[in-house]
């Protein structure tokens, strides 16, 4: 079984699905591929005002109460409470695809450590050198390298991911992330977003559905 995993490193619900996406991960009959969608990266940016902001920590909260992943008071006053502060993903997402062209296999341990650093260390990642630092921090110093100096390489991969990423949400409709899409031998499908936030039996049991 083949899950591909969308998603935007600067989505609070994507953080919080992170236990789920850790029990898929340690499935034997499970490979986990990610894909960044770019939801809230280039255009798709905004500044983090003050309304978005605490627009931004009613959610997170809520996401907390759900799933147990902590959103630091670090995080609101030096990340959503940043008066220069831009809510972009790029950064963070160029750092997943360098991780992507070093060593594919680690890129979740390079998800997690850019999460931990926005959400708990309170560090902004929507900067590309907050992220050459925790990823350098986490042992990816090639990566780290070449976030500071995007390369046509690491530019068009980047480009690439995205635009597979957004055929898969066009090809089943998603409207937003996390969203699962498994392809087995009983084809290609969409799993509900809400089963990652739920008790293990009922994402165990959605995989095995006819």
């Amino acid at each position: 079984m083949r899950i591909t995993y969308l998603f935007d490193p600067l989505c609070g619900w994507c953080y919080g699905a992170n236990p789920a996406l850790e029990r898929l991960a340690r499935r034997s009959d499970v490979t986990l591929q990610l894909a960044p969608t770019g939801l809230f990266a280039g255009e798709n940016a905004r500044p983090m005002d003050a309304s978005f902001a605490a627009y931004a920590w009613q959610n997170d909260q809520r996401i907390e109460r759900l799933t147990g992943q902590a959103f630091s008071t670090a995080y609101q006053r030096q990340v959503l409470q940043a008066t220069t502060a831009r809510f972009d993903s790029t950064p963070a997402t160029l750092g997943i695809v360098a991780v992507g062209l070093t060593e594919p296999e680690r890129e979740r341990e390079a998800l997690r450590a850019l999460q931990q650093a926005r959400y708990v260390d309170g560090l902004d990642n929507a900067l590309l050198a907050v992220v050459a630092e925790v990823l350098s921090t986490a042992g990816f110093p090639e990566a780290a390298r070449r976030v500071l100096a995007p390369d046509a390489e690491l530019l068009d991969a980047y480009e690439a991911r995205l635009a597979a990423a957004r055929r898969e949400m066009a090809r089943f409709g998603a409207q937003g992330v996390p969203t699962l899409v498994i392809e087995d031998a009983k084809g290609s499908r969409l799993l509900p977003s809400s089963v990652l936030f739920g008790e293990p039996a009922a994402l165990a049991a959605q995989l095995s559905a006819d």
